[in-house]
């Protein structure tokens, strides 16, 4: 595996942290990271991106792993905010066209860079990844374990009440070590994603776990606020090619969420599985990235 850590002084003066890996002469892939999450290099995902013929681009979003938080001067979080340093991060690299893929919390900023970047985004895929919380007849929390309904709704009543509920309830499982990975995620793990679950997955995500904790919760909390808020983007102005990946046994991001997505993105594929959860869908990975590229028109 041959990936790369490094930072970026972005023109309001904050760090971004991201990582490149794949085929170095790879066409691009902008990768938008799950959440909690931060940028931590992945045998599997690395050798995906090179197998496809893409260059792996990630980075740590405001507030997790070495990036720094937003500026309270800079307003509330949203969606669209981190295209805006991705921008930044793909001028930096030399990156004019890319596809983009986004996993769970990073599903929306695939979107959002599909919306707002169409002169340089070929294709978008979002894997598992959330709808809109104020999506027009989607009852949003439906189908969600009793954690994640429990973390949106302090998200939603505020900063002040979410950042008390994280330090309380969601520190432990930033914390947890990979052996402790399942009993702290509770009934977010469906039977199938405790199967996924294997050894070398659960090192890697408690890694992104405790890399996304590196700076406290501000990450999360800023993270879920931009979940719960308008995502600053217009779904229906989306003019490139979508996929969309959601399997029924998803306790994190429930099957209606991908559902909607295929219904309300314009012209968007949709890959519903019946058998599939919200960390079983990555070993689809390979499949991903092919229907990625070819909706690019690379192959």
């Amino acid at each position: 595996m041959d990936t790369l850590t490094d930072t970026l002084t972005l023109a309001d003066g904050r760090t971004l942290e991201h990582l490149t890996g794949g085929d170095p002469d790879g066409f691009p892939w902008l990768y938008h990271s799950g959440s909690p999450s931060a940028a931590v290099a992945y045998a599997p995902v690395d050798e995906a991106a090179r197998q496809a013929g893409l260059r792996l681009i990630t980075f740590s979003r405001a507030g997790y792993g070495g990036s720094s938080p937003r500026r309270p001067e800079q307003g509330p979080p949203r969606m669209a905010d981190d295209v805006a340093d991705a921008v930044e991060l793909l001028e930096h690299l030399g990156v004019d066209e890319l596809v983009t893929l986004g996993w769970s919390g990073g599903g929306p900023r695939a979107l959002a860079t599909a919306a707002l970047l169409p002169g340089r985004c070929r294709a978008a895929a979002t894997l598992a990844g959330v709808a809109p919380h104020d999506g027009a007849g989607l009852d949003w929390s439906a189908g969600m374990a009793p954690e994640n309904v429990a973390e949106y709704t302090a998200a939603a009543a505020g900063p002040e009440a979410y950042a008390a509920y994280l330090e309380r309830e969601f520190l432990p499982v930033l914390q947890a070590s990979p052996a402790d990975l399942t009993e702290a995620m509770g009934g977010l793990l469906t039977p199938v994603d405790q199967a996924a679950l294997d050894d070398t997955y659960a090192e890697w995500l408690a890694e992104t776990f405790r890399r996304a904790g590196a700076q406290g919760v501000v990450g999360v909390r800023d993270d879920g606020l931009a979940c719960v808020a308008p995502w600053g983007f217009d779904l229906a102005s989306i003019t490139v090619p979508v996929a969309v990946w959601q399997g029924r046994e998803d306790a994190m991001v429930p099957y209606s969420h991908g559902a909607w997505l295929a219904e309300h993105v314009p012209g968007a594929r949709a890959h519903l599985f019946e058998d599939e959860g919200h960390l079983s869908l990555v070993a689809r990975l390979d499949e991903v990235l092919a229907d990625l590229t070819g909706l690019a028109g690379l192959r």
